[in-house]
């Protein structure tokens, strides 16, 4: 009973706050499932597997939701139903999405995960929002968006070619632990901290030979 009870993917809440995040969940999962046909028009789905898709749709809503939609027994028909709802959500967050994406800048992070999370979070919403967002454009991004002193840099990554923009991250990661692996060795070990044993001895032992030969100079004169 406890594997039945488990949920697969957050339900949807009636607040509307994941609804867009629940519906692309919910269309991955349908279609690991083999039943990704069940919520497409026309479709000619057994009723078998349109009462296991109704079945999982249903274990995912809001307990208020299930009670609003108790008669509907169709999942294209509940799919549909929770569109026409929610979908009004697109006009207030695809204006937010899009004012994030035209204000990201990659020489605002201080390291390139954090980068890579807030655009992957503003490409996603996008996304789901039916705007097309391609490796291009990620790549793109990034590349406008160096600082204006690592323009050489910029030059040499865009010069390499990337046609993926994970392999560019992968890249640009691999160089920011290099970097701050040097600057840790640097910080513990400061150019001429290091004291110079052999030097110091020398010196030490020549000046007071120097001064001794001195004072006799002095003392014959």
């Amino acid at each position: 009973m406890s594997n039945l009870s488990k949920l697969e993917l957050v339900a949807l809440d009636i607040t509307v706050n994941n609804y867009l995040s629940w519906v692309l969940d919910a269309e991955i999962h349908l279609e690991d499932k083999g039943l990704e046909d069940t919520i497409k028009q026309e479709n000619k789905s057994s009723s078998q597997d349109k009462a296991k898709a109704m079945i999982f749709l249903g274990h995912h809503l809001h307990e208020l939701l299930k009670t609003e939609y108790l008669t509907v027994k169709d999942p294209l028909e509940l799919w549909n139903n929770l569109k026409d709802r929610y979908e009004h959500l697109k006009l207030t967050v695809l204006p937010k999405a899009q004012y994030d994406w035209m204000h990201l800048r990659l020489q605002d992070f201080k390291t390139i995960t954090d980068y890579n999370s807030v655009i992957h979070q503003v490409s996603s919403v996008l996304k789901l929002c039916g705007e097309t967002i391609t490796d291009e454009h990620l790549l793109e991004k990034t590349f406008a968006t160096f600082h204006a002193s690592n323009v050489l840099l910029q030059q040499q990554y865009r010069e390499k070619g990337f046609k993926k923009y994970a392999d560019l991250i992968s890249c640009l990661l691999v160089a920011e632990q290099n970097n701050t692996l040097l600057m840790k060795n640097h910080e513990s070990c400061p150019t001429r901290s290091a004291p110079f044993p052999e030097v110091n001895a020398a010196l030490g032992y020549d000046k007071p030979e120097r001064r001794q030969n001195n004072y006799h100079g002095h003392g014959h004169g």
